[in-house]
């Protein structure tokens, strides 16, 4: 069993419009709506690669059903906090052209006791798995330091623990000392205070990350794939260009391809095939963070790694 801590549950609103032109009155061609959120799509991508998976998040009374029901299609045991706020929109407009714009909503505001009803769920869950990740923002509430007392409870349970997150709450759990972490290129270089744009770069960044105790650090770079580091050295996985449609989530499919790696003991080499086909899958399809197993599968091959 994997463990996906998802503190931010959002609902994903996938929009179609002709052009964005700031100003002017749009009208969408199409529009679709998914249970969303970082942990949302981890969860259900690990699902998807056969993996058992439980999430833990908060839900509100109009999106509870509907997110119970999508989730338990996608085959991810959920575990929903309910809360009196309101669940955060996310909107993802796409251009004819394929340009893509995000707008995210804000987190509700947890009380105590939601906050605390959350942390009592992910730790019974995380008791009996095999590992556990921490993936996305926070909801207001919560102090940025909750990812690093999370590491450090997994820690104690002797779980691995993997981190996908961005910038103070990002650092504090560096500090601790999870097992991955998995900045993109933004976030790297915010933590390491300078930019991070190429392989070069990002190789001296997992090398510095590695000496400052994460067994395993990763960093995706887009177009220019993944960097990851382990004892067996740095290495570099891409997969050529194909036609993109929806870039959205694609981190977060990555990491759900390396947390199954992981869980199945695979080697970083493979860890990295499985992670890069995960997130271009995504970005082949419309749909915002999934991952098909099937197409997953074809991709793998035309993944190419080499050690640096």
């Amino acid at each position: 069993m994997i463990t996906v801590a998802g503190f931010n549950t959002a609902i994903d609103r996938f929009i179609q419009i002709d052009a964005l032109t700031p100003g002017e009155v749009h009208r969408m061609r199409a529009e679709k709506i998914y249970p969303g959120g970082k942990g949302v799509h981890v969860a259900q991508t690990i699902a998807a690669l056969g993996e058992r998976v439980r999430l833990v998040g908060p839900v509100d009374d109009a999106y509870e059903s509907f997110i119970a029901r999508q989730l338990s299609a996608r085959g991810v045991l959920f575990r929903g906090v309910e809360i009196e706020g309101h669940l955060r929109q996310c909107f993802a407009l796409q251009e004819t052209s394929g340009s893509m714009t995000e707008v995210l909503g804000q987190g509700p505001q947890l009380s105590q006791l939601e906050q605390d009803d959350l942390l009592r769920e992910f730790g019974r869950s995380a008791e009996k798995s095999d590992l556990v990740i921490l993936s996305g923002s926070l909801p207001r509430g919560f102090a940025d330091d909750l990812y690093a007392g999370l590491v450090d409870f997994a820690h104690d349970l002797g779980k691995p623990c993997l981190v996908d997150a961005s910038g103070e709450v990002l650092r504090q759990a560096v500090a601790a000392k999870p097992f991955l972490v998995k900045p993109n290129r933004d976030e790297i270089s915010a933590l390491v205070g300078h930019p991070v744009v190429d392989v070069e770069a990002a190789q001296l960044a997992v090398t510095a990350l590695r000496e400052r105790g994460i067994a395993m650090p990763v960093v995706t770079l887009g177009e220019l794939g993944a960097i990851a580091a382990d004892d067996t050295g740095v290495w570099h996985a891409q997969l050529a260009s194909k036609p993109l449609r929806n870039a959205v989530g694609s981190g977060d499919c990555f990491l759900a391809g390396m947390a199954v790696a992981i869980k199945r003991e695979l080697p970083l080499e493979q860890a990295l095939r499985l992670a890069v086909a995960c997130g271009v899958a995504n970005a082949e399809s419309e749909e915002t963070g999934y991952a098909e197993r099937g197409r997953v599968d074809a991709l793998v091959p035309g993944v190419t790694v080499r050690r640096l």
